[in-house]
């Protein structure tokens, strides 16, 4: 069973920046893709960044030129370092993995990411 861990949420003021990391209980090069994901409250799970074994990165609009995803296969982490941090940006972060291409089959527990004004 695949274990993600996540780490590095909290609280930030608009304009700052927080790494987030997830941590896997096995090696990521297993793995087709990796993700980050958020939740707001009242709204639904959104995509926020993914990569590829391969390294391809994809990022939803919101968060490009802001958000960066990482991988580090030696120490089976991915990284979403986050700058210009702002309000809306609030909400529980998740990291995903997915053997396949189809739907993300490991999940997180998710870590808090507050960005006040």
């Amino acid at each position: 069973q695949v274990q993600l861990v996540e780490s590095g949420g909290g609280l930030v003021q608009a304009g700052g920046s927080l790494r987030l990391s997830c941590a896997a209980s096995g090696s990521i090069v297993n793995f087709n893709a990796m993700g980050w994901y958020r939740q707001a409250p009242g709204k639904q799970r959104e995509l926020v960044a993914t990569i590829s074994t391969g390294g391809m990165k994809n990022y939803a609009d919101s968060v490009k030129g802001r958000f960066t995803i990482s991988r580090d296969n030696a120490k089976n982490t991915v990284y979403l370092q986050m700058n210009s941090l702002k309000p809306e940006d609030t909400a529980v972060y998740y990291c995903a993995s997915r053997v396949g291409l189809g739907p993300y089959d490991y999940w997180g527990q998710g870590t808090q990411v507050t960005v006040s004004s």
